[in-house]
């Protein structure tokens, strides 16, 4: 059972690693979006034994866990989180040996493509200059441009709830859509081993380009915010963007944030937003959605935190 009443002082006192522990630690620092309050307890493990530490002292203390990778596809609340936070950014290490890419659940997607287009091997091309951690990605089956993390093959090496060692083999026909077999389950994920294919490197390279490119076309480096923030779903006959589009929503702004003047599905900060300014857009078009169309759009931001 999860304690609400949580004495930060007892429990940081428990909380001997080899890493670092701070108190009361702006979330905004740590997202893509640059919004969030504080965490009460944030850590930054420095080796598996301090995960194992932190993850065992949440579950003796009753007290929620939140693993954070790079910050992205996240909106954090202005009144932060509850708990301890889990930062893998020390666990970031990305190593070839072959044909295999071992990637740290902290490393950033987007390098691991990188490093192996810089050994000719193929695979993450469609990934690449997406934010996000291997963690995140693999949490939320990444996907983009027709693919998802979960169909390259590899090896998932994780915690499980009982803070035991796991492997799960990729692809695993328990990951679908934006959906994993870790939601809902306190596993800590750990590092990734994947088995890619040798390519011709310039055309690895070229379709990294393209999809650097396109990104950049559609304006996803140009404002704080988490990407996509609604799931596409087929029986929709049209990508969420074109449906909000088509409703008008473009350029509408709560606050600080505002629906991209330059795609539909993406809301930005510029510059002073809250997380209620972009809650509320996120509500307000949901609401018009199925107002209008009888759509539910479905979030693919994550609400973290006191809501």
């Amino acid at each position: 059972m999860i304690r609400v009443d949580i004495n930060v002082g007892d429990i940081v006192k428990k909380i001997n690693i080899s890493g670092q522990v701070k108190l009361h630690e702006p979330m905004s620092r740590h997202t893509s979006f640059k919004i969030g309050g504080p965490a009460d307890i944030y850590t930054v493990p420095a080796d598996e034994a301090d995960i194992v530490l932190i993850a065992g002292v949440a579950q003796s203390e009753g007290v929620p866990l939140f693993v954070l990778g790079d910050g992205a596809n996240i909106l954090v609340s202005d009144k932060g989180i509850r708990g301890i936070v889990l930062d893998m950014s020390q666990f970031a290490a990305i190593q070839v040996k072959g044909q295999q890419l071992h990637c740290g659940a902290g490393a950033e997607i987007s390098d691991a493509a990188e490093i192996a287009a810089q050994h000719a091997l193929s695979g993450l091309e469609f990934i690449y200059k997406m934010p996000g951690s291997v963690g995140g990605a693999l949490w939320m089956n990444a996907r983009c441009y027709g693919q998802s993390i979960s169909e390259v093959p590899g090896t998932v090496h994780y915690l499980d709830d009982m803070l035991d060692h796991q492997d799960l083999t990729l692809p695993d026909p328990r990951f679908a859509y934006k959906k994993s077999p870790f939601q809902g389950s306190r596993a800590v994920l750990l590092s990734l081993d994947l088995s890619l294919q040798t390519a011709d490197q310039t055309a690895i390279w070229s379709r990294m380009q393209e999809v650097r490119d396109d990104r950049r076309r559609k304006g996803h480096f140009e404002y704080p915010s988490a990407g996509s923030v609604f799931k596409n779903n087929r029986n929709f006959g049209m990508p969420s963007g074109q449906i909000l589009d088509e409703l008008g929503l473009r350029g509408l702004r709560r606050g600080g944030a505002q629906i991209a003047p330059f795609h539909a599905n993406i809301i930005i900060n510029n510059g002073t937003a809250s997380a209620e300014d972009v809650r509320d857009l996120i509500l307000h078009a949901q609401e018009l959605a199925y107002k209008k169309r009888n759509i539910v759009l479905e979030p693919e931001v994550r609400l973290v935190g006191d809501w």
